[in-house]
């Protein structure tokens, strides 16, 4: 049977409030406090990260510390290549968002000719380029690398050559161009863009599961409406942000939003998504347990991860049973 690989990426150069780093590490006390054994049962690999830059001076206004997340994404997309090459099942636990891109990136220099499809779980869309972000956070960039795409028709920055020789290799990571296209990336729970975001959504015609129509429809509707649109896709990567979650549950991290999932549907939606034999990694990421006294966040987060990967689990299984 094929094994589940932890890749532990602690990087929060991306983020615009610090303590993403400690998340993975949150989420092990948590699996302390429950008295699960969970961080044994599996290998587990670090990518080395860079977070000591954010002592110095940011260079790159338009897309702080990308020459580091340039080396930050390279390292983690050689690391989920490698495991999906070994036969292995990759699971990431990150940081800051950004750094799914070089987890796509992985995946398609493993398999460069096949199609992939990206469900994207998450309060934010981070589609936003260097020529269109508010804030300059990568975090908000990583779907935008993945789809090789600059945005230049919403241009109101007026970027630096040297943020854009970084931006041109993070869309090239991996192999050279787009890894994914608009109707092959599906948005669950997405409700916390600006207005170019809503144009690229709008003019793209980007799917988004919204909360009222997740609740209407359920779970296990959406994960079948979901795989419906991704039909034509040989693998589908699933990216869980925690902040997907209602603020009410998602206080430890950097960005929380009202109006989204509680945790109970969380783990009824990553477990109907990962029941299907097509997925081929599974990341969470921006836990942020400096902003939770309490460890609340880790502690539905650990609930969430620990469901998510009985049914990797119980996939992986059946496809040993049938053969596949």
């Amino acid at each position: 049977m094929r094994r589940i690989k932890l890749i532990e990426v602690r990087s929060e150069l991306g983020a615009g409030t610090r303590g993403a780093s400690l998340g993975i590490d949150a989420l092990k006390v948590a699996c302390l406090n429950k008295g699960s054994d969970y961080f044994r049962r599996f290998n587990s690999v670090v990518v080395p990260d860079q977070n000591q830059v954010l002592f110095d001076k940011n260079h790159f206004p338009y897309a702080k510390h990308i020459d580091s997340i340039y080396n930050v994404l390279k390292g983690v997309s050689s690391t989920v290549e490698q495991t999906l090459r070994f036969g292995e099942f990759p699971l990431v636990l990150a940081g800051d968002h950004s750094n799914a891109a070089g987890t796509i990136a992985g995946i398609k220099a493993a398999y460069p000719h096949k199609t992939l499809g990206v469900v994207w779980i998450d309060a934010h869309a981070d589609i936003h380029s260097p020529y269109t972000t508010p804030s300059g956070n990568v975090h908000g960039m990583p779907l935008a690398m993945a789809l090789g795409a600059d945005h230049r028709a919403l241009q109101h920055n007026q970027v630096e050559p040297e943020t854009e020789f970084f931006w041109r290799k993070l869309k090239d990571l991996g192999e050279a161009g787009a890894k994914i296209t608009p109707d092959h990336l599906i948005y669950v729970v997405v409700r916390d863009t600006e207005p170019e975001e809503d144009r690229i959504i709008e003019e793209q015609h980007i799917r988004n599961f919204r909360l009222d129509e997740f609740r209407a429809k359920g779970a296990r509707r959406v994960a079948r409406e979901i795989y419906e649109q991704l039909r034509f896709c040989d693998m589908v990567y699933i990216s869980f942000d925690v902040d997907s979650l209602d603020s009410r549950f998602s206080k430890g991290t950097g960005t929380p939003v009202e109006q989204g999932l509680d945790v109970a549907e969380a783990m009824a939606l990553c477990r109907y998504l990962l029941e299907n034999n097509r997925v081929v990694c599974f990341e969470m990421g921006e836990i942020n347990p400096t902003l939770d006294s309490e460890n609340t966040m880790a502690s539905n987060a650990f609930d969430i991860l620990e469901v998510a990967t009985e049914a990797i689990q119980e996939r992986l299984r059946l496809d040993t049973v049938t053969g596949r």
